[in-house]
């Protein structure tokens, strides 16, 4: 019996369009944007990825954005995290799990949509990864964020071995 073709995270990646016209960033100040320890990477936060403009987006879910728009921001987040990723490791095929995502809203104090704009985030690392992008998450709403951003997030991967 022959097993299913199963498409490679790297090649669903770039069959989402997810290295077309963006980089990873360079970290913000003075830290790292990922640190290995053992089998795990710890990952900066990162910020929604700017428009075709070069404008960064900025202000606060619930009176900027709507939780729609903030799901597309969350997607946009990852794909900055994707990127670096990638950037570290060479290719998205050496991640054998998303352990944690952790996610800070730029939020107005009435906005409860938190776990909705979080899950764009989420889908795309579970389309992006399959069983592997499953994983624990955590995410609150804050009053402030650097630069005025509209959510940050981070990750902590398990890295597979070199063969």
């Amino acid at each position: 019996m022959h097993e299913p073709f199963t498409m490679s995270a790297e090649q669903k990646a770039q069959d989402l369009g997810l290295f077309e016209m963006a980089y990873a960033s360079a970290p913000a100040g003075n830290y790292a944007n990922a640190v290995r320890s053992g089998a795990l990477l710890f990952m900066s936060g990162k910020a929604p990825l700017a428009s075709a403009t070069g404008q960064a987006p900025k202000g606060k879910l619930g009176r900027e954005f709507s939780a729609e728009q903030g799901y597309q921001l969350a997607r946009s987040a990852c794909q900055a995290l994707l990127l670096t990723l990638r950037q570290e490791l060479g290719t998205l095929d050496r991640v054998a799990q998303v352990v944690e995502l952790q996610g800070s809203l730029n939020t107005v104090p009435e906005f409860e949509a938190h776990a909705q704009v979080l899950d764009g985030a989420s889908d795309l690392l579970a389309e992006v990864f399959g069983l592997a992008g499953v994983h624990a998450r955590s995410v609150i709403g804050v009053d402030s964020l650097r630069q005025g951003v509209p959510l940050t997030l981070r990750a902590v991967v398990e890295v597979k071995p070199e063969t």
